[in-house]
């Protein structure tokens, strides 16, 4: 457990330095998938997807 929360914020934090140069690369969407799955395998996972669920059910319910 601890080994993979230490990776996950290593990945976390080379997403963000990849997305503040403005450059993505192969290399670099590889991490970010790799960031995915990493975050899909950890304890985060269910508090990630009942966020985005709610996220998302308040951005539907705005009428324009």
């Amino acid at each position: 457990m601890a080994v993979s929360i230490s990776v996950v914020l290593l990945l976390v934090i080379l997403v963000v330095i990849f997305l503040r140069s403005g450059k993505l690369k192969i290399s670099h969407a590889v991490v970010c998938g790799l960031l995915g799955f990493y975050l899909a395998g950890s304890s985060l996972a269910p508090d990630i997807h009942h966020g985005l669920a709610s996220a998302a059910e308040v951005v539907s319910s705005v009428r324009p």
